[in-house]
């Protein structure tokens, strides 16, 4: 209900402005018609009132109701505007029109304006029949829900001609133009002051001004899409699917705002592009592939796991020496008649295998850029291995939400940057409670700091060196 009152408010508004322009643009032409009356009777001073207040009434009318109006017009035909490039071909072309222009001018032949009128009309069929193609495209972009750093997948981009006569030919899906960092003239505030090099206490004018910076944008996400999808012929009611190979060479967001369908059709003399309001977002997760690192505490991290977790199970995981506090239902009767002494089974607990990854994110400027990227690429590694096995499988991170889903770790690790130097130094590790699981920490603490009681349950990776 209040949404439909706040509609129907703005919807007056807009009525009253409405009638306001044309009142007054109605005032402006009658006072500059008898502005024209006045001036032909010889009265100036009447003239001169009448004229003025009829450009008076123009810009009032100009400034406050026609920018109003303007945004409310349709946002989709605003968002939806044509680029022009002009082709190489188009350039010839334009120049063998001004060629015989200047000919037909010189010469004064008929004949000669005749060609140069057709030719300029072939340039407007262009661009009439070239915005009827794009106009009657809808677009649609599907992407993976699960992508990777470093490895290729596949984007679906559709087509879908509304027209129920007219095909659409020769269309290519192309994102939009680059919005790179560059430098832009910007007025700032600033003091001005004489003399400009004298000390302050020895400057005798301190005025506020305004000053010309170059002032540098940053630069917007990497965007999604880079290639260009080509749509030879999109018939009309009908809908034309393609697909396109996406590679991601980092983890971290990709944000894509818009897209572009551009054509030459019909006779290549512009390529035009209508620009589409679609925005898409993908987060790339970091690399899983197997990697030297990985190999090598893979090994230790799974024996170190088993033993953690040996207890009563179905696996065999040992035989060993007997001792007061086992049960006698786990001796292994034939091979302590084998050695001479008494022997127990030791089983694995399939039930308890709990393993928890524990990336301890450090504070920014710990570790290079490297050492930290090869750090959540080994977390990454190790989370998604574990999470095929056997294994009830849990996260910790500084800011982790706590699910205990691989594709929300991924994600945090796909978007988490080095903790601000400001923030608390309390680390994660002195914030972990005690817990059936066995941990597996990646860390940039040193040694001597990590709390005893994680040393009996835990595997620590120490990665990148302090500075």
């Amino acid at each position: 209900m209040p949404s439909l009152l706040k509609s129907i408010r703005i919807e007056r508004e807009a009525w009253v402005r409405f009638f306001f322009a044309i009142g007054g643009l109605s005032l402006a032409f009658g006072a500059a018609i008898f502005s024209t009356v006045t001036r032909q009777t010889g009265n100036l001073w009447a003239t001169a009132i009448l004229a003025s207040v009829a450009l008076l009434l123009a810009g009032v009318v100009g400034l406050t109701t026609v920018p109003y109006l303007a945004r409310r017009v349709a946002l989709h035909r605003v968002r939806e505007a044509f680029n022009y490039d002009v082709t190489r071909e188009g350039l010839v072309y334009l120049a063998v029109v001004l060629m015989i222009g200047v000919a037909a001018l010189n010469t004064g032949n008929n004949l000669l304006f005749i060609v140069v009128s057709a030719m300029l009309a072939a340039v407007v069929v262009s661009g009439i029949a070239s915005a009827a193609i794009l106009r009657s495209l809808e677009l649609d972009v599907g992407l993976p829900e699960h992508v990777f750093a470093g490895e290729a997948v596949l984007g679906r981009i559709t087509l879908k001609n509304r027209r129920r006569v007219l095909p659409s030919f020769s269309v290519n899906v192309v994102p939009p133009r680059s919005h790179r960092a560059h430098r832009r003239l910007r007025w700032e505030h600033s003091i001005f002051v004489f003399p400009s090099k004298a000390p302050p206490e020895k400057q005798w004018v301190h005025v506020p001004d305004l000053s010309l910076h170059l002032v540098a944008e940053e630069e917007t996400a990497p965007g999604i899409f880079n290639g260009r999808a080509y749509f030879p012929y999109v018939p009309a009611r009908a809908t034309v699917s393609r697909e396109l190979e996406l590679d991601f060479a980092r983890r971290g967001r990709y944000v894509q705002d818009g897209f572009g369908l551009s054509t030459r059709f019909p006779f290549s003399f512009l390529v035009k592009t209508r620009r589409v309001q679609l925005a898409r977002e993908i987060v790339v997760y970091p690399s899983v592939q197997p990697t030297d690192e990985l190999f090598e505490v893979l090994p230790m991290i799974t024996g170190e796991f088993e033993a953690f977790v040996r207890g009563r199970g179905h696996d065999l995981y040992r035989i060993r020496e007997y001792l007061p506090e086992d049960s006698a239902r786990h001796v292994d009767w034939k091979a302590s008649a084998r050695t001479g002494s008494l022997k127990v089974r030791e089983f694995t607990r399939e039930d308890e295998r709990k393993l928890r990854v524990v990336f301890d994110n450090p504070a920014e400027g710990v570790v290079d850029a490297a050492a930290y990227e090869r750090g959540i690429a080994l977390a990454a590694s190790l989370a998604w291995h574990f999470a095929g096995e056997n294994t009830e499988l849990s996260f910790a991170a500084p800011g982790y939400p706590g699910a205990n889903d691989i594709y929300e770790f991924l994600r945090y690790l796909a978007l988490v940057a080095p903790r601000p130097a400001e923030e608390a130094p309390k680390s994660l590790l002195d914030e972990l409670h005690a817990s059936d699981d066995y941990n597996v920490i990646l860390t940039t603490r040193p040694r001597g700091s990590i709390p005893t009681p994680l040393w009996a349950c835990s595997y620590f990776l120490f990665f990148g060196e302090e500075k």
